[in-house]
């Protein structure tokens, strides 16, 4: 899952939902140095990471997309399920995909000192590009998809996956929903309608 998935799968605490898209950008096992909910967020983003990671359907669908995508089918199957989430948002949450947007940009505005430099650089890109309501169309799916195929320190086919979608959306609509299900279950996501 890329921002918005876990998101998605955050409580509704904004310090937790900031700390969890940090998740990424912290190395190793001792959290001891951020606060308990930073900590919290970080533990829960390696959850969502992981139970992905193991997920039955996940791991099928990266199989069939690796011939296409050798070494960035998991990358592309994040970003497709952020697409599919941005696509059904009202399916998921009680509000609609702007005004959730808008609500987690303003709660980036006044984040602690203790966040890395890369990390607020990244969140306030993401605001001002409004990475996480692009997701809705395809044309925010080929921008995600791009741009981080420029940023990945090998070269890669990343910037094919848009294309890929549309091929393969069949078996990757089908595969998000059996894992969509099963996450937010797992991780008792009780925003729901």
């Amino acid at each position: 899952m890329n921002f918005l998935g876990h998101l998605l799968l955050s409580p509704n605490d904004p310090e937790i939902q900031i700390a969890n898209l940090y998740g990424d950008f912290v190395k190793g096992s001792d959290l001891s140095e951020f606060p308990e909910k930073v900590q919290q967020g970080i533990r829960l983003h390696r959850e969502i990471d992981q139970y992905i990671d193991h997920h039955p359907a996940v791991l099928k669908l990266l199989h069939s997309l690796y011939e296409e995508l050798p070494k960035v089918s998991g990358i592309a199957t994040d970003l497709y399920f952020d697409h599919l989430i941005a696509v059904n948002w009202d399916k998921f949450y009680p509000t609609d995909l702007r005004s959730f947007t808008q609500s987690v940009y303003l709660n980036f505005e006044n984040i602690p000192e203790f966040y890395s430099l890369d990390f607020r650089y990244v969140i306030s890109k993401m605001a001002h590009e409004d990475w996480l309501y692009q997701y809705r169309d395809h044309h925010g799916l080929e921008m995600a998809c791009n741009g981080l195929s420029r940023r990945i320190r090998f070269e890669n086919v990343l910037y094919k996956a848009p294309a890929i979608f549309l091929k393969q959306r069949e078996l990757i609509e089908e595969t998000f929903w059996l894992y969509i299900t099963d996450a937010m279950n797992h991780f008792h996501v009780d925003h729901l309608r």
